[in-house]
């Protein structure tokens, strides 16, 4: 049965049992239990639970209609995930609200992932010169909410261990143990409701560490995505710089044989000027020149960009260790013993 009920603060709590710090609102993940209740926190949804009922508090501010009248009443009816006989109400209100929260992780994921391996495909892509812009800045929000959806379930994975890690915590969510006579005997015949909760726990937490997982991949196939770009951005960037500086040689070689027809240009007579065959003389010298000279640049340049090759590791050096650790002491020996024969020299 689904109804909705509007009471003030103070009426809740005192009816509850509760006080007032355990209504208010705190944008935090928790699991706690006071007075036979467990408040549950999970960010923007908060939920308490007894062994008759489950309270959804303000789910009109976090547009929860759709779950709470049409997939929560089937969850709270039995129809869960470990559900495998009849367990008290109190597991199957904590197991819909931490299905609730997995699927919100979920989806947020879902929805990421696609985005994400879109927008690095049209990255790192060996063909484009440059980055577009907004792909970059798309990214940069994706990797925000990447950072934020880490940080989420970061904090649901060490909430739920918490619990996991103290044995009388998982007895306490356990309300209708120490309430109901009939679940108190069943729990000591043999049906141990600790341990249900604690599967339970596990369950929910196994799945957010596999959606940790998938957040993660998805962290280095961002970092190592940016690497190549920066890698593909530097190799364009070596090229134009190379590009420019073989025009910047080019140039150089044009301008100092250019200084021959500034030389002619000038006001001044000589005899050489009555020939017609020096201007093609002259010319010809000051291209010949300027290509033997800009020739002569691009060489140097290219024995200087070159790789360098590996260096030649000797024969000696090959050997196994032992060998070198006897090589070594046969020098020092030398040093040591200078002017002894050879003979005493490997006695020693």
């Amino acid at each position: 049965n689904t109804f909705m009920v509007e009471k003030k603060k103070t009426e809740l709590y005192q009816e509850l049992g509760l006080q007032a710090r355990d209504l208010r609102f705190q944008h935090v993940m928790s699991i706690t239990t006071r007075n036979n209740r467990i408040i549950m926190r999970m960010e923007f949804l908060k939920a308490v639970i007894t062994p008759e009922f489950l309270l959804i508090l303000d789910y009109r501010n976090l547009n929860l209609e759709h779950w709470l009248f049409n997939e929560l009443a089937s969850q709270l009816a039995g129809e869960g995930q470990l559900v495998t006989y009849s367990l008290p109400f109190e597991f199957r209100a904590i197991e819909a609200i931490l299905q609730y929260r997995i699927s919100k992780l979920q989806g947020r994921l879902n929805t990421l992932q696609p985005q994400i391996l879109e927008t690095l495909e049209a990255l790192v892509d060996p063909k484009l010169l440059s980055v577009d812009r907004s792909k970059l800045h798309i990214l940069l929000q994706n990797g925000k909410s990447l950072s934020e959806l880490e940080t989420d379930l970061k904090v649901f994975k060490e909430t739920i261990l918490e619990i996991l890690d103290e044995e009388e915590l998982i007895e306490e969510l356990c309300l209708s143990k120490w309430t109901d006579p009939q679940v108190f005997e069943e729990s000591t015949s043999g049906i141990d409701h600790a341990e249900e909760m604690e599967l339970l726990l596990e369950n929910y937490y196994r799945q957010a560490e596999d959606l940790a997982n998938e957040a993660r991949e998805l962290r280095v196939l961002i970092d190592d995505s940016e690497s190549i770009i920066f890698i593909n951005l530097d190799s364009h960037r070596n090229v134009m710089m190379r590009l420019n500086l073989q025009l910047t040689m080019g140039t150089f070689s044009l301008s100092l044989f250019g200084l021959i027809g500034v030389a002619f240009g000038m006001n001044l007579e000589s005899s050489l000027e009555e020939d017609p065959r020096i201007f093609w003389l002259v010319t010809g010298i000051m291209f010949l020149g300027s290509g033997l000279i800009w020739r002569r640049l691009l060489s140097f340049l290219g024995r200087h960009l070159e790789p360098p090759l590996p260096p030649h590791v000797p024969a000696v050096l090959k050997k196994s260790q032992p060998a070198a650790g006897r090589a070594e002491l046969k020098n020092n020996l030398k040093a040591e013993t200078f002017g002894l024969s050879r003979s005493t020299l490997t006695n020693q």
